[in-house]
C-alpha cells in the first residue's frame, strides 16, 4: 500500500514547483464518513511526504526540510473524499 499510495503522491506532484527553504505542510483531511479515527487517517503523512519528495517538490522529508505539520479533519464528504495539501515555506 505505501508504494502505490507514495506514487500516486509522486505522479500527482509532477508540475509543482520545486522548494529549497523548510516548509510546513497543512493536510486537510475529507473522509466519506466519520468511521476512523483521526490516527488511523493521519498516519498517510508518510505517504504523501514520500511522494513529495520523490517528486522533487521537497528535497527531503527530514526536520530540516520540514518543520511542522497540521490537520484539520473536516466533515464528511461522501460524494468526494480527498486530502488537500498546502505547503507553506518558511
Amino acid at each position: 500500500m505505501k508504494r502505490k499510495e507514495t506514487k500516486r503522491v509522486a505522479d500527482a506532484a509532477q508540475d509543482l514547483p520545486h522548494l529549497d527553504n523548510p516548509v510546513v505542510v497543512a493536510f486537510k483531511w475529507v473522509e466519506p464518513n466519520m468511521r476512523r479515527d483521526v490516527d488511523n487517517i493521519a498516519f498517510a503523512h508518510k505517504f504523501i511526504l514520500d511522494g513529495l519528495v520523490s517528486a522533487g517538490v521537497l528535497k527531503g522529508d527530514s526536520r530540516k526540510y520540514v518543520i511542522g505539520l497540521q490537520d484539520e479533519f473536516t466533515q464528511p464528504d461522501p460524494d468526494n473524499p480527498r486530502v488537500e495539501i498546502t505547503i507553506m515555506e518558511v
